[in-house]
């Protein structure tokens, strides 16, 4: 009996040494990342609360892929840092950025050594004093686990890619569509390419191909729903599947910065230099072939006219994108002039006209009474304006109260008014409307009503099949889509559109050196 136990015994103390040995191969992947669209042109300023940040564990649950019962979960060892999201906005602190990147880099330093990182960032961050800061960023990093380690960089496509971002980024790549329902799936493509090349053994890639294409253009022209946008990204997966070609990208870029790092770039990584340099080369002489073809990919107006259009339509709701103070593409969200033009419309003065719901604009003060007064009171308090007030002052909103919610995690408390025939959605701080549901729970029908404003570009899914018709309108703010009104001083130009009888550029690649070279 006691030599089966022994033996017993044995099996498992070998048993336990196999699986200390299994995991002890498995590679080191840290992952951290910083995400943010920072216009330059609005005076707005993000914070170290505007983002969103999780930490250490909880960042799986932003994972899928990396959820506890997935393969990819079991492929590495993680040690998850920080990685925090922000709605876009105005340009970050510096002390924002740096407390943000500070907290990353003492994390890293717990677990060294890394076999890899994932690098999980957008590309378009502006911080105050400070030029590409995810270049800066990724070279802090590099700083702390060192150039053996294997950064694979995810990217918005929307992002920027700087060549000091691109050298210290072993494989990068980005999303393929705008809007953007591929993001988890881009994320998880630059895991995996990650550790394959990790479990492989074969490290980074020998070549990495990169050529900025000067043209900078808004999303607004460059969805991929429609041509030019849907062709070019589509030849984008085949170069990828060629022997020797890990990944392939394009990168429109992010048109509210004033900086030398935004423009559109493309890049390919791989080990065959050949098909590395022509997929690249394709690549980029395809986006410049085609860039007299991108427009916007709805009907644009102005506000007069797209009202008159809304009016007439018999199409319900008629959603009308007020483009120029778009939080989701770094608008202040508080500007107050497409509001204050749609009070001075006769339309809208009688609670019997057309029902316009309008989302939406900050109004702490407002919120704070109506909260006092309750639903059915009146409340009268101004609204917006308190951050960008170049294009219109605070309005003065007098009606009555529908709704008040609260705890809403973006917007912390949002009340309905209504004045005439037009339900304002204010807010505490501000907050982008993208799905039904931000409008069924303050008892709202946008299916049901006439007109549904909403501060917006192209429309995300959701509300672009809950559309009746639509059309975006040009308006002010700090995203203004009338890009020659911003007034660049620091791209680097020549640059299309801007420069439309621009030479054609060179699109040659220019290799860019390995990270640990």
């Amino acid at each position: 009996m006691k030599t089966y136990l022994s033996l017993f015994a044995l099996l498992l103390f070998f048993s336990a040494c196999k699986e200390q040995n299994e995991t002890a191969k498995l590679p080191r992947v840290a992952i951290a990342g910083l995400a943010i669209e920072s216009s330059t042109f609005s005076p707005a300023r993000s914070t170290a609360e505007s983002f969103r940040v999780r930490v250490g564990e909880e960042i799986f649950n932003y994972y899928p892929f990396l959820a506890d019962s997935a393969d990819d979960r079991g492929r590495a060892e993680w040690f998850p840092t920080l990685r925090g999201h922000a709605i876009p906005g105005g340009m970050v602190t510096r002390e924002a950025y740096d407390s943000l990147v500070n907290v990353t880099l003492e994390m890293l330093k717990e677990n060294l050594p890394y076999d890899g990182l994932f690098f999980d960032i957008h590309g378009a961050m502006s911080v105050e004093g400070l030029d590409d800061p995810e270049g800066d960023f990724i070279i802090k990093v590099r700083e702390v686990v060192g150039s053996e380690t294997l950064i694979s960089t995810s990217m918005d496509l929307h992002g920027n890619v700087s060549e000091r971002l691109a050298e210290n980024s072993d494989l990068i790549t980005c999303y393929r569509m705008a809007p953007h329902e591929d993001a988890l799936e881009s994320k998880q493509r630059a895991v995996e390419n990650m550790l394959d090349r990790l479990e492989s053994g074969k490290g980074n890639p020998a070549f990495k191909a990169w050529i900025p294409v000067p043209i900078l253009l808004p999303g607004e022209k460059t969805s991929t729903r429609i041509d030019p946008g849907k062709t070019l990204y589509s030849k984008v997966d085949p170069e990828t599947k060629k022997e020797g070609v890990i990944d392939a990208a394009i990168w429109i870029g992010y048109a509210w910065a004033d900086e030398p790092r935004n423009h559109a770039v493309v890049m390919v990584t791989g080990d065959d230099e050949t098909q590395v340099k022509e997929s690249a080369e394709y690549l980029a002489q395809s986006f410049w072939d085609v860039r007299n073809e991108f427009e916007f990919v709805a009907p644009v107006a102005y506000l007069d006219e797209s009202l008159e259009m809304a009016l007439k339509s018999e199409e319900k709701p008629f959603v009308i994108s007020d483009m120029g103070d778009n939080p989701t593409a770094g608008g202040a969200g508080d500007v107050t002039w497409t509001l204050t033009e749609l009070l001075k419309r006769p339309e809208f003065k009688s609670e019997n006209g057309p029902e316009l719901i309008y989302a939406s604009i900050p109004g702490p003060e407002l919120i704070a009474k109506a909260k006092e007064a309750g639903i059915g009171a009146q409340v009268e308090a101004h609204v917006g304006a308190a951050v960008d007030d170049r294009f219109a002052p605070p309005v003065l909103l007098k009606g009555k109260i529908l709704a008040i919610k609260e705890g809403d995690r973006d917007a912390n408390t949002e009340v309905v008014v209504q004045v005439g025939s037009i339900k304002v959605i204010v807010t505490d701080k501000r907050k982008p409307y993208h799905n039904e549901s931000d409008f069924t729970e303050l008892q709202l029908d946008p299916r049901n009503s006439d007109i549904l404003v909403v501060k917006i570009g192209y429309l995300v899914p959701e509300l672009y099949n809950m559309r009746g018709d639509w059309i975006m309108a040009l308006t002010p703010g700090g995203v203004d889509q009338d890009l020659e009104r911003l007034g660049y001083q620091r791209i680097k130009r020549p640059m299309f559109p801007l420069d439309k009888d621009m030479a054609d550029p060179d699109l040659s690649v220019r290799w860019i050196k390995a990270s640990d070279q």
